[in-house]
């Protein structure tokens, strides 16, 4: 029996959003002809309204100035609400607008014109970025999910102490062998014994 071809993985998804028609459609046929997944927006509006309807690319493209709301207004929604990384593109390279994009959290400001040639390897680098930063937010994530459980966990034991009069040792073992009896995580019952606390202080009929 032949095994099944290996799936191909997705090419990666960019946004390109420039309001300049001619560079929009050279720089999304050579960044598709190069393998790359691309969506365009001919303003923040039309990218925002590609966002709202659950469009999640791998990396924006965003040009910095363009009529009416400008992209660093774009970068602000994607870095704060969305969580997409973005390049800036623009035909200027002024210190004080590198400044203001690069505070924005862009992974890269590139200078207008420019070709597939240039651009891809600051989009490599930039996707590589976005993994790591991801992979770091992760962590984090994780990391806080812990340290939260064990607050949980301190405070369910304090409560178990009170309530049943036992030393601290007594107490969470009393609640490790219920998690364990109930087949449940140890943290998701302390949430549970902190809530039902909580509810009885706020309720003392109940």
């Amino acid at each position: 029996m032949k095994n099944p071809p290996p799936i191909s993985p997705q090419p990666p998804h960019l946004l390109l959003v420039d309001d300049d028609r001619l560079i929009l459609a050279t720089l999304a046929n050579g960044l598709r002809d190069a393998g790359y997944e691309v969506t365009t927006a001919e303003s923040v509006d039309d990218a925002e309204a590609l966002l709202t309807s659950s469009l999640r690319p791998d990396l924006a493209i965003i040009d910095v100035r363009m009529p009416g709301r400008d992209g660093l207004e774009l970068a602000e929604r994607l870095r704060s609400l969305d969580h997409i990384p973005f390049l800036m593109l623009s035909a200027y390279s002024d210190a004080l607008t590198v400044e203001r994009a690069t505070d924005f959290g862009a992974l890269g400001y590139m200078v207008k014109p420019i070709d597939v040639v240039q651009i891809r390897p600051a989009v490599e680098a930039a996707l590589r970025r976005a993994r790591d930063l991801d992979e770091l937010r992760q962590a984090r994530a994780q990391l806080q999910k812990a340290l939260d459980g064990d607050r949980d966990i301190n405070v369910a034991t304090g409560i178990t102490m009170m309530q049943y009069r036992l030393a601290r040792p007594a107490a969470f073992e009393l609640l490790r062998s219920s998690s364990r009896s109930q087949r449940r995580k140890l943290a998701d019952l302390a949430r549970e014994v902190i809530q039902l606390c909580d509810t009885l202080q706020k309720d003392p009929k109940s």
